[in-house]
């Protein structure tokens, strides 16, 4: 019997260590750049990219950081010149989602910004509390400051969209034109059933096991695409070896969590923000829509209402269009950008 104390009392012991360790909450990891860069906003960090990033993009795009709170850095890519296109990925992807779009758009004509949200790619790493949707739009705000935009045409998918149309919402008069993505901006009026794995992920220690022990989230995602195929090993790696390479990362199953269940969920005050900012939109908008993603492919709806004039372009792609339908999300933007300049 003596024994078996021992034993249980050990397997005890050693189930609480363990549930500890990946409940943790994560420290800040700051990246470090090489030399600066000067832009007609000021001088910033610069970022060489690493070879298996760097041959994703041409030798015209620049790489830096802003940084936007003592150790938090926001890691952006820009090409171009000319009339600020402003684009935001979601979880867990990179500014590097819309490296396909930039290289279709008229980069004499427009500057290209593609920020990444702090906790991916290659931004700063924060501890899992950090990540709120407020704590995101004012890092973001403060990206769109520090540059000095007088204006932007903006898109967005995922939490791109609550993150990047929050930040736009702190700065109300930049936004002139929008193309909408996969995302919503819709705050929940009552408890609502998420996905499956958003589901499961809430529960504390399950939701560590399925996203950082048992799994790899960015391994799992070609389950989300229309074409399985457009999520290759080479998207694989640019999107996770930042994040694995940095030794934190807490932000995918943070982010899987700041998505509002409910109306008394810790984020969904923000949600309501940003859905009445968007009611006040009085700008040229497309909305470009994967229709067989299985996260927000029914949320089109909810879009449309949001826009009722956007023109609508519905794709067979999945949830990350960016890789699958980087033409019509690249046209939408022209339009937009054509209106815009005509105005």
């Amino acid at each position: 019997m003596k024994i078996l104390f021992i034993v249980v009392i050990s397997i005890i012991l050693l189930i609480s260590i363990f549930s500890f360790y990946i409940t943790r909450d994560g420290k800040i990891v700051t990246p470090m750049g090489e030399g600066t860069i000067t832009l007609d906003s000021g001088t910033y960090e610069n970022f060489p990219l690493p070879d298996y990033a760097a041959k994703m993009v041409s030798v015209d795009y620049k790489s830096y950081f802003v940084e936007v709170e003592p150790g938090i850095k926001v890691h952006i890519l820009e090409v171009g010149q000319g009339l600020p296109v402003f684009l935001m990925h979601g979880n867990p992807t990179s500014g590097f989602l819309y490296r396909k779009i930039a290289d279709k758009l008229p980069l004499d004509k427009v500057r290209v910004i593609m920020p990444t949200a702090i906790g991916l790619g290659f931004s700063s790493k924060i501890p899992a509390s950090q990540h709120t949707l407020d704590n995101h739009i004012r890092w973001i705000n403060k990206v769109l400051n520090e540059l000095e935009l007088s204006e932007v045409i903006y898109a967005g998918q995922d939490w791109g969209g609550p993150i990047g149309m929050g930040a736009l919402s702190q700065s109300p008069d930049l936004i002139k034109g929008a193309v909408l993505m996969n995302t919503v901006f819709n705050a929940p009026k009552e408890k609502v059933d998420l996905t499956s794995m958003h589901a499961r992920v809430k529960t504390p220690i399950i939701g560590e096991l399925f996203v950082e022990i048992l799994f790899n989230p960015f391994e799992q995602l070609a389950r989300v695409q229309g074409d399985p195929s457009s999520w290759s090993d080479e998207v694989i790696k640019i999107y996770g070896k930042p994040v694995f390479d940095s030794g934190n990362s807490k932000a995918t199953l943070s982010m899987m969590r700041m998505v509002p269940d409910g109306p008394d969920h810790r984020d969904a005050a923000a949600m309501r923000k940003i859905e009445e900012y968007v009611k006040t939109l009085q700008i040229p908008a497309e909305i470009v829509w994967g229709m067989k993603d299985p996260i927000l492919g029914k949320g089109l709806s909810a879009m449309e209402d949001n826009f009722p004039d956007a023109r609508v372009t519905k794709t067979q792609a999945g949830h990350f269009l960016q890789e699958e339908a980087a033409d019509e999300i690249a046209n939408a933007l022209k339009r937009v950008i054509d209106k815009v300049e005509r105005k």
